[in-house]
């Protein structure tokens, strides 16, 4: 399949739904990936921000204040770093940068390299607080950069919503089938499905090959990630960049 080398340049309405599955797919696997190896390594979830809320809520009814504190840090983490995107993206927006994006990817790999590493030179287990509210804001970021450049089309880590997105387009094409609705939309709510079917998968498979990972290399798992991030953002850039030819 062609790969569209400016999935994180082209913005909006000039996105077709190519570059928009090819995004989801890629992001969404190591977003996966890297929530599930979390889960796996420390018993937490960097990006499930419902189940995140409702632990919040939880602790804060039985007045485990230490607890509650600390999803609350995850949530405040996550709501930070699709901030700081978001200030970013705008900064870069209003200088015409047409490599925002791919920097706030960049952005986002090198941070989390940052924290492979120092997890590596740590040894041991892996930090709790480290590791869940980094990649909580890493998650938020992410999140923020591919909802920015879609236009909300594409959303990383909100499986809820994407699930939510593909019982409304079944039941949506069940009565086009059925006669029951107009079938002048089909087109666009069957490729909408195939966009969030595509990204439960790469979710899912990434979450499965990101604890297999970790269970191969450890906190090295990060290090690979950032690797991937590194490779999609900078390839973007390089797209970005004038030809020096004559």
């Amino acid at each position: 399949m062609i790969v569209a080398l400016d999935m994180l340049v082209t913005e909006g309405a000039g996105r077709d739904s190519l570059r928009n599955r090819q995004l989801a797919g890629m992001l969404a696997a190591i977003a996966g990936g890297l929530n599930a190896a979390a889960f796996h390594a420390v018993g937490f979830f960097a990006a499930n921000m419902t189940g995140n809320v409702s632990l919040l809520s939880d602790h804060l009814a039985i007045a485990d204040l230490g607890l509650a504190g600390f999803f609350l840090l995850i949530v405040l983490s996550f709501v930070t770093g699709s901030a700081l995107s978001t200030l970013l993206i705008n900064d870069g927006r209003r200088r015409g940068n047409a490599a925002i994006y791919a920097h706030s990817i960049l952005l986002e790999a090198i941070i989390l390299a940052a924290v492979g590493i120092v997890e590596l030179l740590r040894g041991g287990p892996p930090s709790v607080d480290l590791t869940v509210i980094s990649l909580s804001f890493l998650m938020g970021l992410q999140n923020a950069v591919v909802t920015r450049i879609s236009q909300a089309r594409v959303r990383t880590t909100h499986v809820s919503g994407m699930l939510t997105d593909i019982g409304i387009g079944l039941g949506m094409l069940i009565d086009i089938a059925r006669g029951t609705e107009t079938s002048e939309n089909a087109v666009e709510i069957r490729a909408r499905l195939r966009l969030h079917i595509e990204t439960v998968a790469a979710f899912s498979l990434g979450g499965v090959s990101g604890v297999v990972l970790y269970q191969l290399i450890g906190t090295g798992s990060l290090v690979v990630a950032a690797a991937l991030l590194l490779a999609i953002g900078w390839r973007a850039v390089l797209q970005t960049r004038p030809s020096t030819a004559a």
